[in-house]
């Protein structure tokens, strides 16, 4: 038999690789950018044109590469990072597993221009699909250019799984946000299809994080720092009332480097028990610094899950060092038998002696008592000016003879018990009368839950938030499909802060969340302005809606056309619904029920959850 086990070829290999590596632009965005700081860049441009579908171009001032090593990197594990296995376990730089570039060049079009400081040219390569193309002498500043064009143009399959370009450019301006947070010592940029996204000058790590999120960040940021001898820990947690229902600001970093890590994030929610909201996340920007042999980051493809030494430990410090801060900047109720030098008396009262107040009574004074203002005083009210009382001027005289010109006949000689009123035929009432109501009540609130009411074969229990719930969700969709909706002006227009990735993320229902009532005013940089909401939303509820959409688009992530109107309506709808613990008059009890009934699916939620349930007068005869 012959043998059957054989060698893959290169460009087989390294397309097999790619799959782990390069799973959409986003993931070529993070290791052309991680490449950039390990190049030494002082200055990281990002260009990208179609959400990276069609280019994606990072260009550096590093210190570039020579023409071998520039051959070399896309040689299949060919890296500058690590010479020996020993060398895994005190890494400092981003990429070390040299992959990257070879993946990359596997599955598109790229085109790498690079030299160093003190080369009089540099070099151009050009790669398709593992094969290259030409390699040249160019003219090119220092520092390093490479361009990604045409990803998985020779994978359809791999191309046709891509999302929409607004969803791969979350994905893109997420990984941009991950790096460029790590590295406030450098200045980076970034431009989608022409227009500028994002422009992050030099800063240190709280004037970066409000770069990106926005100027009212900075107002919601709470300092954290503590070091140990197995840890440091900086950064910023933010303040419980500005936790939100997503989890998009939560970041970790460890030896600047992003990582996911549902234990640590477990930490920081233990050191805010009891000071959020129900299913509200907290904010946070952690720096974490630790020895490089405690840790191994190289348990994933994509580096962003690592493994720690003593996780207990670091699970320990990370809690208490946010308590701590929480508590030090009054965030957190503490227990500080400290002196509060906000209690001491002032510098200017230390040397005077305190003083009783004066007080002056008069004590025959007599609301009740006409007063007469006398000429004398005595010297306890010298001061003093008498009440005088007006009187009332015998209020019963001015109903005096009203009595008798009732009864006495007008000059006409008609009087009011002579006047005939045309009699009007009873018919029968559309509605039954507040007397017959009165005797028989058909619904019936039971825990503020649910509304308990009759039908012909027995009982039926609504849940009320449910019920609102699919009520509001056909009202909704009919309003966005049918852009018939009725808004309410605003006398004060509203000002929210969102960052540019939730503006970015709203302009994609921009129209849908207009057909449903709101009216979007002037939006500047990091604010929009609502002039005109919903009819059945307050003004007070605006904020939370908007979040809680915000927080289901990312969740969902849906495309466009009816995917996206069928969310913003279950989004809205879950957000407006009467909740559980409110009272209901019983009007709105019957309108409850009226408009459940009503509706073309009215027994399942949006969310496809019952909404009511029934009891047979059988079912309740075996009961007894």
């Amino acid at each position: 038999m012959s043998d059957i086990i054989q060698l893959l070829p290169d460009h087989v290999a390294n397309q097999i690789a790619a799959g782990e590596v390069v799973q959409r632009p986003a993931s070529v965005v993070k290791e052309l950018l991680e490449n950039a700081i390990d190049a030494q860049a002082t200055h990281i441009k990002l260009i990208i044109k179609e959400a990276g579908k069609i280019l994606i171009q990072v260009i550096d001032d590093g210190v570039g590469m020579s023409t071998t090593d520039a051959r070399l990197s896309f040689e299949r594990h060919a890296t500058s990072k690590i010479k020996t296995a020993e060398d895994l376990f005190q890494l400092k730089t981003k990429g070390f597993r040299g992959e990257a570039l070879a993946s990359i060049a596997a599955i598109a079009h790229v085109e790498l221009k690079t030299k160093q400081e003190d080369g009089e040219v540099g070099t151009e390569i050009k790669i398709e699909g593992s094969e290259v193309i030409s390699q040249e002498v160019c003219v090119t500043p220092k520092g390093t250019s490479i361009s990604v064009k045409n990803l998985f143009y020779n994978i359809p399959a791999r191309r046709n799984f891509l999302k929409s370009n607004a969803v791969e450019l979350r994905h893109i301006i997420d990984e941009f946000h991950r790096v460029a947070m790590a590295h406030p010592a450098i200045k980076f940029d970034m431009f989608h299809n022409g227009s500028e996204v994002f422009n992050l000058p030099v800063s240190n790590d709280r004037q970066r994080i409000v770069n990106i999120f926005g100027g009212k960040t900075n107002e919601k940021l709470v300092p954290v720092k503590e070091e140990t001898d197995l840890v440091a820990i900086s950064g910023f947690v933010g303040k419980p009332e500005y936790a939100k229902k997503s989890r998009g600001e939560q970041f970790f970093f460890v030896n600047n480097r992003f990582i996911k890590s549902a234990y640590l994030n477990h930490s920081v929610n233990a050191a805010f028990e009891g000071l959020l909201k129900d299913k509200a996340h907290p904010s946070y920007f952690i720096y974490l610094q630790v020895d490089p042999k405690s840790i191994d980051i190289n348990i994933h493809p994509t580096k962003t899950e690592i493994k720690f030494e003593d996780e207990h430990a670091l699970y320990a410090m990370l809690r208490s060092t946010i308590k701590h801060s929480l508590g030090q900047f009054n965030v957190a109720p503490v227990l500080d038998f400290d002196r509060d030098a906000s209690m001491d008396t002032p510098y200017g009262y230390k040397s005077k002696t305190v003083q009783t107040p004066t007080i002056e009574v008069d004590r025959n004074f007599n609301p009740f008592k006409e007063e007469k203002i006398s000429g004398g005083s005595s010297s306890s009210t010298k001061n003093y000016t008498p009440y005088k009382k007006e009187s009332a001027g015998s209020w019963e005289n001015l109903y005096v003879g009203l009595e008798s010109e009732m009864k006495a006949p007008t000059s006409q000689g008609n009087e009011f018990s002579s006047v005939a009123f045309e009699s009007s035929e009873v018919t029968g009432s559309l509605f039954e009368s507040d007397e017959k109501k009165a005797g028989h009540h058909t619904t019936y609130q039971l825990q503020k839950k649910y509304i308990v009411t009759t039908i012909k074969s027995g009982l039926v229990i609504i849940n009320q938030n449910r019920a609102h719930q699919r009520i509001l969700y056909e009202e909704l969709l009919r309003s966005i499909t049918m852009a018939s909706a009725v808004s309410q002006q605003l006398l004060f227009p509203l000002t929210l802060s969102f960052s540019k990735k939730e503006i970015a993320l709203l302009e994609t229902v921009k129209e849908q969340l207009e057909n449903t009532g709101f009216v979007f005013g002037q939006q500047s940089l990091g604010e929009i302005e609502i002039t005109g909401v919903p009819v059945v939303t307050s003004e007070k509820e605006v904020a939370v809606l908007l979040e809680q959409l915000l927080s289901d688009l990312e969740n969902e992530v849906p495309d466009s056309g009816f995917s996206q109107t069928d969310l913003l309506a279950r989004s809205m709808a879950r957000s407006i619904a009467v909740r559980t613990g409110v009272e209901m008059a019983p009007e709105q009890q019957h309108y409850m029920v009226n408009s459940l009934f009503a509706c073309t699916e009215p027994s399942i939620t949006p969310d496809n959850k019952p909404t009511f349930i029934t009891f047979t007068v059988d079912e309740i005869d075996k009961k007894f």
